[in-house]
């Protein structure tokens, strides 16, 4: 059993003070004598408190006097902490420092998470630091660059600027310690956890350290589960295999033998279709046979294993034998039924190496792949083809990601409920996502992570090559060793997590929604070169939450429009229009104004990205006319066509725009939910694009993209 312990803060202050910590200069005394002429030497008025190597939460205990003005005062103080120790606490002795002010204080810390591994924290400090929780996190090592970004991710942005006329905060001295820290955890394998609560920052924007408390003890050994990868062989034998046998295919609508059977047969698949049936029936057109030993050789690759647990073991030697190399099972009764089933569990996955079958699953709901036409699962819908490759550790949210591609249009290349994850994880697909041909982005839902450190290397890999966006489920368990300090307190697994998405360049979702619009996104827009935006809008009050949602993104700029741009767009719009970014339009559009007025804000060379709102107005005035008693007479049916006409036009024109200044240009209306159907909202789809259902959804999505681009490189901050 491993234990822990801590070191006084003098000794504390000593250790991290050699990697750039900046400390208020102190002295520690042992007598009420010493302390007194301590203060007169450091100068009036001092802090005292009481140390020793068994005391970490001195506030708490009343062991830190502050404010101490004179010599009488200092006395008292100091007779007070020594009288105030426990034989609990030790060796004890008296810290005299100067009293430092400062309105604004901020924590850093260290700490090593059991799922993470050393991890470097920043926030807002003092008592209301595990109040307001504004804290972000990031894996050690960190550059630089990484502790920027630390620094401005805090949400009291406020506070770090100038501040009721005190100076900014010196974010280069925030800087220098948080990669100090950095460093201990590579220098020092003995600690455990770093606290500096607080980190005050003086009127003129310096900082210095006043409490600091570093501990010791066994660092926890990181949860790994090392297996060789599977081969592209295999993998291809899941994705794109010429033959597909069903075990357990049932003439039962009910069951899933029949459901998985007829989803593939329904999808188009245009392989070989196989099955296994005690009593040899004919299935939905498929004559399935009573023994595996009676089907061909080497004209199956892929198995979808609808039988029994107890089965599975001979099933998977019979089909070794026929030459499949990938094995599907929907099969429950293995690792989420108890020990017992995680022994059989980790049997089968045994066996599978041995046979070199890849396995995915079990309890699993099955595989996609639209390249080949492939429904191999018993949940529905099958989706559109597209680029967006789909690893869950949740078969329902496989559905949900693929009920979205139904809705918007923007399609999948492969999808995978990876159930158990026994063998084949959620990891292993995003790596083999990142060297797909099909595949542009890999959405993946992750949950119970028991590699954490693990998982976000080989993530951080994949994102190297392709987007990668995620959405968390759950909380791993709680991993931070910290007990004894704030920082721990702080460490939520998930605020860690999030710390190492960031780190790596790995787009983390708020939600499912939110998940599958970045991904589309990644897989229909091109990446934007920076982060200056424009917004063209029909309507003002549009353009002004949009805006709101560009200033809340915090990496995007809603830039001033250049003089030769609004010179322009005059020739275009009447006298009313905004002359500002957002470009509202005011009602001035004639036939090719929408048109003309984007090229000229997508082809301005400071312009990075387009948010064009108002699309389907005209198209949503026309079906009123059209569901009128009035039409097709009055001269309305001509009328409905053109403004039906205008919008698609208006749809394709913001398509071939991008693709012309390799720009993305993000169209947004609710009526991408409240009529799919319009002819604005229908010919962007049509387009393989997304249609947002608020500006302020295509902002989150056009972030993401952003801080993407940046992070591989492609754009500039």
């Amino acid at each position: 059993m491993s234990t822990s312990r801590t070191l006084s803060e003098s000794d504390s202050k000593e250790l991290l003070s050699a990697y750039g910590v900046p400390f208020a200069p102190e002295k520690r005394v042992g007598t009420a004598a010493e302390a007194v002429a301590a203060a007169e030497e450091i100068g009036f008025p001092v802090v005292a408190k009481l140390g020793g190597d068994s005391i970490a939460h001195k506030t708490e205990r009343g062991l830190v006097k502050l404010r101490l003005a004179n010599a009488d005062a200092v006395q008292n103080a100091a007779t007070e902490l020594f009288n105030a120790a426990t034989p609990e606490d030790g060796d004890v002795h008296v810290l005299i420092a100067p009293m430092v002010s400062g309105s604004r204080e901020l924590i850093v810390g260290l700490l090593v998470d059991q799922q993470f591994g050393p991890t470097v924290m920043l926030g807002i400090g003092g008592i209301m630091a595990e109040v307001l929780k504004d804290v972000a996190f990031r894996p050690a090592p960190i550059t630089e660059e990484m502790a920027h970004s630390m620094l401005a991710s805090l949400r009291t942005q406020g506070l770090l600027e100038e501040f009721r006329g005190e100076a900014a905060v010196n974010a280069v001295e925030i800087v220098k310690c948080l990669v100090g820290l950095s460093q201990v955890s590579i220098d020092r394998t003995d600690i455990v956890s770093v606290d500096i609560n607080p980190l005050i920052v003086k009127p003129d924007g310096h900082v210095v350290a006043v409490d600091a408390l570093v501990e010791l003890g066994d660092r926890p050994s990181p949860v790994t589960k090392k297996r060789s990868a599977y081969s592209n062989d295999q993998f291809m034998a899941l994705f794109e295999p010429k033959g597909v046998l069903v075990t357990g295919a049932s003439t039962h609508p009910g069951k899933f033998g029949f459901v998985s059977l007829h989803n593939i047969l329904a999808s188009g698949y245009a392989g070989g279709v196989f099955g296994t049936n005690l009593q040899g029936e004919e299935v939905l057109g498929v004559r399935t046979v009573a023994d595996i030993a009676e089907l061909p050789d080497n004209a199956i690759d892929l198995v979808f294993v609808c039988t029994p647990a107890s089965a599975n073991p001979d099933l998977l030697r019979a089909c070794a034998k026929k030459g499949i190399k990938a094995a599907f099972l929907t099969s429950a009764g293995y690792g989420e039924a108890g020990e017992e089933g995680r022994v059989l569990e980790d049997e089968l996955i045994a066996l599978a190496d041995e046979l070199g079958i890849l396995l995915a699953g079990p309890n699993g709901q099955g595989v996609v792949s639209t390249p080949a036409h492939l429904c191999a699962q018993i949940v529905a819908p099958y989706p559109p083809a597209g680029f967006i490759g789909v690893a869950s550790q949740s078969g329902n949210f496989v559905s949900s990601f693929m009920n979205y591609s139904r809705q918007t249009g923007v399609g999948i290349s492969r999808a995978v409920s990876a159930g158990n994850a026994a063998a084949l994880g959620v990891a292993d697909l995003i790596e083999w996502y990142s060297t797909d041909a099909a595949t542009k982005v890999s959405l993946a839902y992750v949950e119970g992570i028991s590699d954490g450190a693990g998982l976000m290397s080989r993530l951080t890999t994949a994102a190297r090559t392709k987007p990668v966006v995620v959405v968390k489920g759950g909380a791993t368990e709680k991993g931070a060793r910290a007990a004894a300090s704030h920082t721990g307190a702080l460490a939520a697994n998930d605020a860690i997590f999030d710390g190492a998405c960031k780190a790596g360049g790995i787009t983390r979702a708020a939600t499912v929604e939110e998940a599958f619009e970045a991904a589309a996104t990644f897989a229909t827009q091109p990446l934007p070169k920076g982060p200056n935006v424009v917004i063209l809008t029909t309507a003002g009050g549009w353009g002004v939450v949009t805006s709101d949602a560009i200033a809340q993104d915090g990496s995007l700029q809603l830039m001033q429009l250049p003089e030769d741009l609004k010179s322009l767009i005059d020739t275009k719009l009447p006298p009313r229009w905004s002359r500002n970014n957002p470009v509202d339009c005011a009602g001035g559009e004639t036939r090719d104004t929408i048109p003309e007025v984007m090229e000229m804000i997508a082809t301005h060379p400071d312009v990075d990205a387009v948010i064009y709102l108002g699309i389907g107005i005209q198209a949503n005035q026309a079906r009123l006319m059209r569901e009128g008693h009035f039409h097709p007479d009055h001269g309305l049916e001509r009328i409905v066509e053109y403004h039906e006409r205008q919008d698609a036009r208006f749809a394709q024109a913001a398509h071939d725009l991008s693709l012309h200044t390799g720009k993305p240009i993000l169209v947004a209306t609710e009526l991408a939910v409240a009529d799919p159907n319009n002819p604005g909202v229908s010919t962007v789809r049509d387009t393989g694009r997304l249609c947002y259902a608020s500006g302020n959804r295509a902002v989150v999505a056009l972030g993401h993209l952003y801080r993407y681009a940046v992070h591989t490189g492609v754009a500039k901050r």
